[in-house]
């Protein structure tokens, strides 16, 4: 993986960090809108790691492809990219 492993790891530790309060908001009995925007804060840091780690994978593993890859491999990364739209689009 291309991405800056640093910036990712931060970004994942500390949505595990809120995902460990909302565990124990729930077993607290919290008022439901506290959990449901630490839910909210938790699945934004992880879009936001997602979306770098994408963009490391757009710029190095699919760019080799296209610029120096055979057409199987030019095929088969812009495939992956279909693939996962699809994903992000459900």
């Amino acid at each position: 993986m291309q991405a800056d492993h640093a910036k990712i790891l931060q970004l994942v530790k500390t949505a595990r960090g809120q995902l460990d309060g909302v565990v124990k908001m729930v077993e607290d009995d919290r008022y439901c809108l506290d959990v449901s925007q630490q839910l909210m804060a938790a699945q934004s840091l992880i879009a936001k790691a997602n979306v770098a780690v994408l963009k490391a994978h757009m710029e190095s593993c699919v760019r080799q492809a296209m610029e120096s890859g055979t057409q199987e491999e030019k095929e088969q990364k812009l495939a992956e990219v279909e693939a996962l739209l699809e994903k992000l689009a459900r």
